[in-house]
């Protein structure tokens, strides 16, 4: 099977549960006595790298019944061990929603945009934190994609189709961008997948030509690289910031919640579109970041989403990063 149709054949399973614009589906609270997520009075954390400054920025929360097939390849029986080990609830799914902001000397950078206003009601929380991190969207001038899955990048238009940071230059993967702006593609696609496919296109298709697209490998901006990162969609890709004192690698959905997916990596979240490939690309991905002892960040992790890979039999651990 091409990787293309592998893409498409495995996207649409993992697209059945999603909505068309924001991803909503797969985040919303979808029953009341599953509760509101806990979210934290202070949505934002700083975190010195050096010549440069790490952001936390929380975009919010979402609950979601833990169901049969959130971990494919796993019973749900030994998911709610998992949970239970890691001192996580058994009866639902708290996700957490965390982008960041990397401020050098020159340039003020953010990595992926949240829900924007098509999230569910205790997302879309991003500008807010900006505010209270005295952040004008105005002032970043540099905004980085990770992939094109709707709760990355729904938060850089509004709902009346206004460009939410106006100076700043965004950058997206090559491959993402060949792959879901492909009309060959969307018209292949199953109707499962068409909502994501057109998402992609009423976020990117106005500003197409001021795009900037990048290669893996490619230095973005000075001190910031992308690593190639494929399996959780066909271009995904993760961040390296060099600082003087610290390395900080921005690991977007290499794993999902980390008491399932970075304590067992072989285990494949429902969203990663191409199971087999994520799973090779998070071991491997997991394997350097343990081993060189980089800060890392989770846009999924918990709150504040900064820690470090350890490595823990045949698994790894998260050690989040002790941040005030």
């Amino acid at each position: 099977m091409t990787s293309r149709r592998r893409f498409l054949a495995a996207g649409a399973a993992s697209l059945a549960s999603l909505s068309t614009a924001g991803w909503n589906g797969a985040f919303a609270q979808a029953a009341p006595d599953l509760g509101a997520p806990t979210l934290p009075e202070n949505g934002v954390r700083r975190i010195p790298l050096g010549d440069a400054e790490l952001l936390a920025i929380n975009d919010g929360a979402a609950r979601r019944p833990l169901t049969e097939g959130f971990v494919r390849n796993a019973a749900l029986a030994d998911v709610k061990s998992a949970l239970a080990a890691g001192g996580l609830s058994q009866d639902y799914l708290e996700i957490s929603f965390t982008a960041f902001v990397v401020i050098t000397p020159r340039h003020r950078i953010l990595m992926d945009t949240g829900n924007g206003e098509f999230g569910g009601p205790t997302s879309g929380r991003l500008l807010a934190n900006l505010a209270q991190a005295g952040i004008a969207p105005e002032s970043i001038d540099t905004v980085l994609i990770s992939h094109f899955h709707g709760d990355h990048i729904n938060g850089l238009r509004r709902r009346d189709g206004g460009w939410v940071f106006p100076k700043a230059q965004v950058m997206v993967p090559a491959a993402e961008w060949g792959f879901w702006m492909d009309d060959a593609r969307m018209a292949a696609a199953p109707d499962a997948m068409k909502g994501a496919f057109q998402n992609v296109r009423r976020v990117f298709g106005p500003v197409a030509d001021k795009l900037r697209r990048f290669e893996p490998g490619s230095e973005l901006v000075s001190g910031v690289k992308a690593l190639p990162a494929p399996g959780h969609t066909p271009g995904h890709t993760l961040f390296e910031v060099t600082g003087r004192e610290r390395r900080f690698v921005y690991l977007a959905d290499l794993s999902n919640i980390p008491a399932l997916f970075v304590r067992q990596p072989e285990w494949s979240v429902q969203f990663d579109m191409d199971a087999e490939l994520a799973r090779q690309t998070r071991r491997r991905v997991l394997e350097e970041v343990a081993e060189s002892k980089a800060l890392v960040g989770g846009y999924h992790f918990p709150f504040p989403a900064v820690g470090s890979i350890v490595k823990d039999g045949a698994g790894f651990d998260f050690d989040p990063f002790r941040v005030t």
